[in-house]
């Protein structure tokens, strides 16, 4: 799957119920199920701060570990950066307010 959207998230802090729909908005996406994962929550964010955080945070990673971007929006101008650099990506709503996308290693 390569820069898909689709999908529903929500909540400030994360609560068990909330880690619960992260987890199913992910294997929504097509991520690598078995691979490492980390997480960057950037809905609190204005722009461009989600943008830049994710964009540094990706090089820190091991190859296989998949990223899972929590935000309050789909970050629209975060895929064509990502297509630059040949990251795989998906994006799904999780619930009201809340966008979830992973980004891997293609």
């Amino acid at each position: 799957m390569f820069g898909t959207t689709s999908g529903n998230f929500g909540g400030e802090p994360v609560s068990m119920s909330a880690e619960v729909n992260v987890s199913a908005a992910v294997r929504e996406t097509g991520a690598p199920t078995d691979a490492p994962r980390e997480r960057i929550d950037v809905r609190n964010l204005g722009p461009p701060k989600p943008l830049a955080e994710t964009l540094e945070r990706l090089p820190e990673l091991d190859a296989e570990t998949v990223l899972v971007q929590v935000n309050d929006r789909a970050p629209q101008h975060l895929y064509p950066k990502l297509d630059d650099r040949g990251y795989e990506y998906a994006t799904v709503e999780a619930d009201e307010g809340t966008v979830v996308t992973t980004i891997w290693q293609a």
